[in-house]
C-alpha cells in the first residue's frame, strides 16, 4: 500500500481557511504510563487525521518506554547574537476547518478525551491570509508563502516515512514566529524584497538578492542532500502580537534543520535576513502516526 494511502490526509491537504494549534502536556504529577495510553486511546478513535492531524513529541514516547525510529528533540542552532528557543512538548494538534466556532468544539471534546492524563498548554488561532499570484496563502507580512512545495508524488516523497511500522508517517517541525512589525515597517521596499529574495508585488524571485535573502538561505535544492520540506504555515495573530506558524512536514527531521543550520549561519556565517524582522519563539518536533482502519495507528507507542 503507497504511504499517502495511511498518511493523516490533513498533511498534504490544502490549507483550510481556519486553524488551531493545541499543545497538550502531562498532567502533574506524572500519570502513569496505563493511563497515557488509555487517554491516546480514546483520542485515536475521535480524530480522522484531517479535520485533527495529530503529532507525538520524544518526550511522551520516552514516558511510554517506546521508540519511534527517527523521532528527536529539535537541535538547539542558537548563537550568541540569535538565541533560538527550543520548547519540545509531548502532544501536538493541527485543527482545520472553515470557521472559528467548530475548531472550539473539537478542541473541548479532544481535551475531555484526553483528561486526565493531559493539559492543554496553550492553543493559537490561525487562519489564511489572502492569496498571492502563485496561489499561495500570505504571510501577515504580504509575501506569498510555500512558493517551493513539491507537488504530487514529490510531495508525498518529501514528506512522508516509509519502512515498517512508519509508513505513511511524518515528522513535522513546527515553529511560532513572531513578527516585529515596527521593524518591518520602517524598511523600504527594497529592503523587504531583498530580505525575502522576491518582490512582494508579484512573488517574483529576485535574480540580484542578496546572499543573506531567505529564498537562498533555504533554496531546497541547493543542500547535499536536497533538503524538500511540505510547509503548511499560517499566519497567527493575539492581540497586538501576530506572525506565522511555520510547519514543515518531512520525511525525517534532516531536511528542516538542514535549512535552520544554514539560515543561522552555521555553514558559512550569513545568518538569514528574515531574521531581521521576526524570530522563533516555540520550536518543537513530532511524529504524525499514519492511520490504520480509519484510526491513528499507534502501535509503535503500545497503544
Amino acid at each position: 500500500m503507497q504511504a499517502s494511502a495511511l498518511a493523516q490526509p490533513g498533511i498534504l491537504a490544502p490549507l483550510p481557511d481556519f486553524g488551531r494549534y493545541l499543545d497538550f502536556r502531562l498532567a502533574e504529577p506524572p500519570p502513569p504510563a496505563a493511563v497515557i495510553r488509555a487517554a491516546l486511546s480514546r483520542l485515536a478513535g475521535q480524530v480522522d487525521g484531517n479535520a485533527a492531524v495529530v503529532g507525538v513529541g520524544a518526550s511522551l514516547a520516552s514516558a511510554l518506554q517506546a521508540r519511534v525510529p527517527g523521532l528527536r528533540e529539535l537541535k538547539d542552532f542558537s548563537t550568541p547574537a540569535l538565541p533560538l528557543p527550543v520548547t519540545p512538548g509531548p502532544l501536538w494538534i493541527w485543527l482545520r476547518g472553515d470557521a472559528p466556532g467548530p475548531l472550539l468544539e473539537v478542541t473541548r471534546r479532544i481535551d475531555r478525551a484526553l483528561a486526565p492524563a493531559f493539559v492543554l498548554a496553550e492553543a493559537v488561532e490561525a487562519f489564511r491570509h489572502g492569496r498571492g499570484p502563485n496561489g499561495h496563502g500570505l504571510d501577515l507580512t504580504g509575501y506569498e508563502d510555500g512558493i517551493e512545495n513539491p507537488v504530487d508524488e514529490a510531495a508525498e516523497a518529501a514528506a512522508l516515512a516509509t519502512g515498517d511500522g512508519l509508513a505513511g508517517s511524518s515528522f513535522v517541525a513546527v515553529q511560532r514566529w513572531q513578527h516585529d512589525f515596527n521593524a518591518f515597517d520602517a524598511m523600504s521596499t527594497m529592503e523587504r524584497d531583498h530580505c525575502i529574495g522576491r518582490r512582494r508585488a508579484d512573488s517574483e524571485e529576485l535574480a540580484d538578492a542578496p546572499e543573506s535573502a531567505h529564498v537562498k538561505r533555504t533554496a531546497q535544492e541547493d543542500f547535499e542532500p536536497e533538503a524538500f520540506v511540505v510547509r503548511r504555515s499560517m499566519p497567527w495573530v493575539r492581540g497586538l502580537q501576530s506572525g506565522l506558524v511555520f510547519v514543515s512536514f518531512g520525511h525525517s527531521l534532516d531536511a528542516f534543520e538542514a535549512q535552520l543550520q544554514r539560515m543561522t549561519g552555521h555553514d558559512d556565517g550569513i545568518t538569514d535576513a528574515l531574521f531581521s524582522f521576526s524570530r522563533p519563539v516555540t520550536s518543537a518536533a513530532f511524529w504524525c502516526p499514519p492511520l490504520r482502519e480509519g484510526r491513528l495507528d499507534l502501535r509503535l507507542l503500545g497503544v
